[in-house]
């Protein structure tokens, strides 16, 4: 017998700890006017989360999708966690299927854990063979979300070392009013540093004197402090 949404739901209930949805809530900054407002949490971690996964791939896609819907946060990453099980698992058939299912469901990928978590591995391993102009659709966007998306997928191409549409989608961010996105896009950045350090400090000494703080913050964390200081002081 195929598991179904509903007995993954009462799984993940009796999974369930209070306090730590109430610490979760706090973290991921669920109040008013923040960027995870209304998002409700079980208390299950990401560990517990990843044994389960491991365990539901027979689940039809259908549940996974309407897993992906949940109001709860770890429903949501636990769908996440079994579409990128399958997609790694799948024909071409079945990874393009998984790619334009996460596509059309972004609005429940809707905080920096589950993008974090999903888009490399999902949106970035689908496109380093396809064109790429979705990432920068995506870059484009309003939804706060999407635009990280189109960020963190290239992660998968930076450990492929290919860097090309990281630094240019940085390029798109720098304006980005989101610190969320500077953070990612910094982080992208460093990443790309730690592979080709002359292709992040040819960007940067382009970029760096408009680059929001955070974001350079990010991009060169690994300098030696003294190199830090001129890009932060501007001395260079």
């Amino acid at each position: 017998m195929s598991v179904t949404v509903a007995m993954i739901c009462n799984n993940l209930e009796a999974l369930s700890n209070p306090g730590d949805a109430l610490f979760l809530q706090r973290f991921f900054k669920t109040g008013p006017g923040e960027y995870g407002e209304g998002d409700l949490f079980r208390g299950i971690r990401v560990p517990v989360l990843r044994k389960l996964s491991r365990t539901l791939d027979d689940t039809p896609l259908p549940d996974v999708i309407r897993l992906l819907a949940s109001a709860f946060h770890e429903d949501r990453l636990l769908a996440l966690l079994m579409l990128i099980r399958r997609f790694g698992k799948g024909d071409e058939l079945m990874r393009e299927q998984i790619y334009h299912i996460y596509l059309a469901n972004t609005r429940f990928i809707n905080n920096w854990d589950l993008v974090d978590i999903s888009s490399e591995h999902i949106i970035g391993s689908f496109l380093l063979h396809h064109q790429r102009t979705p990432l920068y659709l995506l870059a484009d966007s309003k939804a706060l979300w999407e635009r990280r998306i189109a960020v963190l997928a290239t992660f998968h191409f930076i450990r492929k070392g290919e860097f090309y549409d990281t630094l240019a989608l940085a390029e798109t961010l720098l304006q980005d009013s989101q610190e969320l996105i500077h953070k990612a896009t910094g982080w992208m950045l460093r990443e790309v540093g730690k592979r080709d350090l002359v292709a992040l400090e040819n960007f940067l000494l382009q970029h760096y004197r408009r680059m929001p703080r955070v974001m350079l913050r990010y991009a060169i964390e690994r300098f030696p402090e003294e190199h830090r200081q001129h890009y932060l002081k501007g001395l260079l």
